[in-house]
């Protein structure tokens, strides 16, 4: 789907329509992709650049919001598909991407070998003579258009966001929320915050979130899904979830086990619920629950982790 200002958003295909979106940014002829999904993802992605009548060589750059497999994990074979494109990544994500071993184990802990292996396939090493690392202020130089790469802890701490100077819009990852589609009213998107494991910080979060506004963007391009805006709102919005979160989570501290997961389940399930509600979307409570499901489950199990990280402190 192609937007203003030459980006194009590509649904990757991952799980269900309308869930998870890389973006092609065009400029004079020249290309980056932003976020890339799985393997399965990369013919979406070639046609996308060969609707946009580019070509595979004319693409500079893949930039990665961060190394989660649902944004990261096709990287080593799109890059064989491009063959002048760098990668650009965060310091902390840049030896995942040469050496994906670490990464496959990480995601197998959360979700299972088998399940990892079938969803995303094998993964293929990148290149490190091929390799940027975006320190925190990096800008990108994509045919005289500026790309710029802000470290954006909270979510992971491998995490970055990239302005466009040109579009005046942000490219979030992870860090801005998500927000799908199915859930939008007359009031307009409804977002969450997401605290995947393993490495969510309520407050480096709120920090992070804070930085974008400052460059007061018109709109945010969240992986999932879509561009969202009016940002200030939808930041508020992140705001007060982040610390209802917080506030689930020390709610539930004193259990331990499944008991604690199933009450952080139900607090999360609760808190989204009700704002949905709140805010005019159309599907039932229950409905709004299941679109959830994987998120409450994910969310839950990050708080978790922080949990113990916060007793261990």
């Amino acid at each position: 789907m192609s937007e203003a200002h030459g980006i194009h958003t590509i649904d990757t295909g991952f799980h269900r329509p309308q869930f998870d979106a890389a973006y092609l940014v065009v400029e004079s002829g020249r290309a980056a992709f932003i976020d890339c999904g799985l393997n399965s993802s990369v013919p979406r992605l070639m046609a996308a650049l060969a609707e946009a009548q580019v070509a595979p060589d004319a693409v500079d750059w893949l930039i990665l919001t961060h190394v989660h497999l649902d944004h990261a994990g096709g990287t080593g074979l799109l890059l064989q598909q491009l063959p002048n494109a760098r990668l650009l990544v965060h310091p902390r994500g840049a030896r995942h991407m040469i050496d994906p071993s670490k990464l496959i184990a990480g995601a197998s802990a959360v979700y299972g070998a088998d399940e990892v292996t079938r969803t995303y396939g094998e993964l293929q090493p990148v290149d490190p003579a091929r390799v940027t690392e975006a320190v925190d202020g990096y800008a990108v130089d994509l045919a005289g258009r500026e790309l710029l790469c802000l470290d954006a802890p909270g979510h992971a701490r491998h995490h970055i966001v990239i302005f466009d100077q040109r579009s005046g819009c942000f490219f979030t990852g992870d860090t801005f929320g998500l927000s799908y589609r199915e859930l939008d009213s007359a009031r307009g998107a409804f977002i969450l915050p997401t605290s995947t494991p393993v490495q969510f910080e309520p407050e480096p979060l709120k920090a992070s979130i804070a930085r974008m506004l400052s460059y007061q963007p018109a709109g945010m391009y969240l992986t999932h899904f879509g561009r969202v805006e009016p940002p200030a709102r939808l930041a508020e919005d992140l705001v007060e979830q982040i610390d209802a979160m917080v506030a689930i989570a020390g709610a539930a501290s004193a259990l331990a086990g499944q008991a604690r997961h199933a009450a952080l389940c139900a607090g999360l399930e609760q808190l989204y619920a009700d704002r949905a509600e709140a805010h005019g979307c159309e599907p039932t409570r229950k409905d709004v629950i299941a679109i959830l499901s994987m998120d409450i489950e994910l969310n839950a199990q990050g708080l978790g982790v922080w949990i113990d990280r916060e007793a261990g402190a």
